[in-house]
């Protein structure tokens, strides 16, 4: 992606369910648990930049010993920061200590039976040690301690919040994780105390009542109690201080959950080839969280999937396979090719079939398998072109057939970004200077004013580092003509529930509407559209409606990318620059698991989501520059 947005968070889980014991003998470590945990999250990093923590819960411990063990890590080498600072605890231990893992577990924190690890990629902007996952919630009462980590956006946090204020509560911070955190906690707390008033009456002593809360404590209970209201994306994971642990995805499966059971452990983590690694399984074992649903691994190691909150439509995220995820998961890897393929049609128009004099690249790093599915469509189109030819042949000539056949397209590898490249010059007009040559090219391989430069990005969001940085380069190879294909369709409206997309504004293709409107003195239909969101915004959020579409069914797919088009091309470059965009109904063939589009299509997947792009439609025409939740 060539602009940088805020994303998805990861997660990782980890439950040994057999002795601590059973992993030292088997695979000679007792830090198995720790060192799964760290794999998981290194093989997810492409999901953090701001921060990972990690929790421990240890089981069966003795009151007086320490059974909850938290830490967390703000670094810019964040995940090697946290272990360091975890693995600590065991340095100048002997050998036989290093290999009892009783000892260490009674001794030593961070060795126990459940580990839930964060990376954290915060939409919010706060990049302090306090924003970092997990959450914690301490009681005396074993079973009422809670740590909360999550992959989540809630679109109704002024309303949860509220809703816990009126319960009495008095939360530290008005933020979704809070929120949520207190939301599990205070049933969590209803539901321990439930248990208690029952087993009292009965004659059971304080200590003998605990075990029992242990063993009946009705986690399914406590989650649908806690988020029958939580709008958004979601993936919340959680340990209770006994040792009960959870994984609840939301409704439309919008925000993505794997995991992985056998007789040693349950595993869990936002991306499945991460658990391929680890673990060295085929993804043929590893399962999709339903939407609704919760993995639930309680304190004795049984393991249910239940049904939580009432699944709607299974909208998941499309960002996730065009761009989020690791190209390495195989399903991925062959929808990102398809992405790429899908784009063919439209460059064989735009070049007029001249696949001579077109070269064919990438912009780095993460369009990559794209471009290997348009290479893959574009020498499909020649070979047919090289059997038409052949056929029309009069008579056999070897030396021409060869010609014929030695005819292919032209893939080169012409832009590099580098990476190591920083500036920290504050003036605007000499850091833009300076940004521009964060990207380098292969020069020598372009004709100069002959030949066409066609090349893939997977998304454009605001396109400003196209227009600043590597369209200006690229015109330096002297093309005749600069196409960028784009394998995801226009994002034409914020998204709420995880990327940070929140302002309409700041998306290119919006911009693009408002300069249709003004060439066509049509501005006058902005002021309808905004009275329309004002009409709505105290409605409750499952009346409202995408009024905003209204602006963009005025124009054309096609008038829309070459309005675009225009706005990306850099004022002092004469050379024409075409913008191709994926259209919807081929990203649904390349991705047909994963329809979730609202991004493109303003279709949401819940009701919180209109309320936010009211919201964000109400703050550009205010000239409010805020987010819209």
């Amino acid at each position: 992606m060539s602009d940088q947005i805020k994303h998805e968070c990861g997660l990782a889980f980890v439950r040994l369910l057999k002795p601590l014991e059973y992993y030292t003998e088997k695979y000679g470590t007792s830090f198995y648990g720790l060192q799964k945990l760290q794999i998981l999250l290194q093989k997810q990093r492409n999901r953090g930049q701001d921060g990972a923590g990690l929790a421990t819960i240890k089981i069966n411990l003795p009151p007086g010993k320490k059974y909850f063990s938290v830490h967390k890590s703000n670094a810019s080498n964040y995940i090697t920061h946290l272990f360091e600072g975890v693995y600590s605890h065991f340095k100048n231990l002997s050998p036989e200590q290093l290999n009892d893992p009783e000892w260490l577990k009674l001794n030593k924190p961070f060795i126990g039976e459940v580990y839930l690890g964060h990376l954290r990629y915060g939409t919010h902007g706060d990049n302090s040690l306090e924003t970092v996952h997990p959450f914690v919630r301490e009681n005396n009462w074993i079973s009422r301690n809670l740590a909360v980590a999550g992959n989540f956006n809630l679109t109704n946090i002024d309303e949860l919040f509220d809703k816990l204020v009126s319960l009495g509560q008095f939360p530290k911070a008005k933020s979704d994780t809070i929120t949520v955190l207190e939301k599990i906690g205070h049933f969590l707390d209803e539901e321990v105390q439930h248990l208690f008033n029952w087993y009292k009456p009965e004659g059971f002593s304080q200590t003998e009542i605990n075990p029992l809360i242990f063993n009946n404590l009705d986690i399914s209970r406590v989650l649908k109690k806690a988020c029958k209201k939580f709008d958004g994306g979601f993936v919340i994971a959680g340990l209770l201080g006994h040792g009960d642990s959870f994984i609840l995805r939301d409704p439309n499966g919008i925000r993505p959950a794997f995991y992985y059971q056998d007789d040693e452990v349950v595993v869990m983590a936002s991306e499945r080839p991460a658990i391929q690694t680890a673990f060295g399984v085929p993804r043929t074992k590893i399962h999709e969280i339903k939407p609704g649903n919760a993995v639930i691994i309680k304190h004795n190691g049984k393991v249910t999937e239940e049904l939580c909150l009432e699944p709607g439509k299974k909208l998941s995220c499309s960002f996730e396979r065009i761009y989020f995820s690791r190209g390495n998961d195989y399903d991925i890897y062959q929808e990102r090719k398809n992405l790429g393929r899908q784009l063919v049609p439209q460059l064989i128009e735009s070049i007029d079939g001249n696949l001579k004099d077109t070269v064919f690249s990438y912009i780095p790093n993460t369009s990559e398998v794209a471009f290997y599915g348009m290479m893959e469509g574009l020498t499909d189109y020649m070979n047919d072109q090289k059997c038409n030819l052949i056929q029309r042949m009069e008579k056999s000539d070897i030396q021409e057939i060869k010609n014929i056949l030695l005819q292919k397209p032209r893939f080169e590898k012409l832009v590099l970004k580098d990476d190591k490249m920083r500036t920290f010059i504050a003036n605007d007009a000499l850091r833009e200077t300076m940004v521009s040559h964060v990207y380098d090219v292969t020069y020598g391989i372009v004709r100069n004013h002959v030949d066409t430069l066609a090349v893939v990005d997977d998304s454009i969001v605001r396109g400003t580092t196209l227009r600043d940085s590597i369209i200006k380069i690229l015109n330096t190879l002297k093309p005749k003509k600069i196409i960028v294909l784009s394998s995801a369709p226009q994002i034409r409206y914020p998204d709420c529930y995880g990327i940070d997309m929140s302002q309409i504004d700041k998306l290119v293709a919006f911009q693009a509407v408002i300069e249709l409107l003004n060439d066509r003195n049509q501005e006058y239909l902005l002021e309808e559209v905004y009275q329309l969101c004002l009409e709505q915004k105290d409605l409750p959020t499952t009346q409202m409606k995408n009024y905003v579409e209204q602006l963009y069914s005025q124009f054309s797919y096609e008038e829309i990318s070459a309005k675009i088009s225009s706005l990306l091309t850099p004022a002092d470059i004469e050379i024409p620059v075409e913008v191709i965009f994926q259209t919807l109904d081929s990203l649904h063939k390349a991705c047909p698991n994963h329809s979730g589009d609202w991004y493109f299509s303003g279709n949401y997947p819940t009701p919180g989501g209109f309320k936010v792009l009211n919201n964000a439609y109400i703050n550009f025409m205010e000239k409010n520059n805020v987010r819209a939740y």
